[in-house]
């Protein structure tokens, strides 16, 4: 067996196309491949993703004009990426965006096409917008929807930390309710007598017994327990004061 037989059989050039654009699909075909490789592992076979980078890399060769100036590969490179890009929005979508948003992002894509072509440069959204003759804020709309593909899991790892993606997602703060309550109580118990200052401090800071509150205040433990009582009262109804009606 030879080392040729072990290498990747390679994607051709169609038939019936010209010696010109076939030389510049042969010639380049390693871009193609290369750029449909980004795009493995997000639920599209890398055999059909090459496929596609492959037309991409046809139609550009296709219609390139060598007579604008520009080099081949600034051309084909954003046809090829928007063949693989339209490919996935066709196919490959986990949650799709309405429907007049892939439709604009189908327009968007002949119009960098063409845009690119003429400017010899990737163009702004401005002026796909302009040529569209669509609002900016769609543009840009749609281009931020263009690649939502597969989502990412939770658990893929940032960086070279062991955090992944789901430790940086928030979680419900039990602490909110609190803080709140102590802002809103602060002021009513600021109003109440020394004495029940201090037995709320001695029951709810300290978490002493009302037995033992008893002795450190010179009351009884019944008195005590009424005093708790009807501070607890008295403070509840102040909280529903300071609530906004619903």
């Amino acid at each position: 067996m030879t080392t040729a037989s072990l290498a990747p059989e390679r994607p051709t050039s169609p038939p019936g196309t010209s010696e010109a654009v076939r030389r510049l699909v042969e010639d380049h075909l390693d871009v193609a491949t290369s750029m449909a490789t980004r795009y493995r592992n997000r639920g599209i076979e890398l055999e059909d993703l090459q496929q596609v980078a492959l037309l991409g890399l046809t139609k550009a060769a296709h219609r390139f004009d060598p007579d604008l100036g520009h080099d081949f590969l600034s051309f084909a490179v954003p046809t090829i990426r928007g063949e693989l890009r339209r490919h996935f929005r066709d196919l490959g979508w986990v949650v799709r965006p309405p429907r007049r948003v892939q439709e604009l992002q189908s327009r968007i894509s002949g119009a960098q096409a063409q845009l690119e072509q003429a400017l010899g440069r990737s163009p702004r959204p401005s002026e796909v917008a302009s040529h569209l003759e669509v609002d900016l804020d769609d543009v840009v709309e749609a281009l931020a929807a263009d690649g939502c593909f597969t989502p990412t899991s939770l658990d893929t790892p940032l960086d070279d930390v062991a955090t992944t993606l789901g430790d940086m997602i928030g979680e419900e703060d039990t602490t909110v309710e609190a803080v709140e309550a102590k802002v809103v109580l602060e002021p009513l118990i600021a109003e109440l007598p020394a004495r029940e200052r201090r037995i709320l401090f001695l029951r709810f800071y300290e978490e002493r017994s009302q037995q033992d509150i008893a002795e450190a205040v010179g009351l009884t433990q019944a008195q005590v327990s009424r005093i708790l009582a009807r501070l607890m009262t008295q403070l509840r109804a102040g909280l529903d004061d300071s609530r906004p009606a619903a």
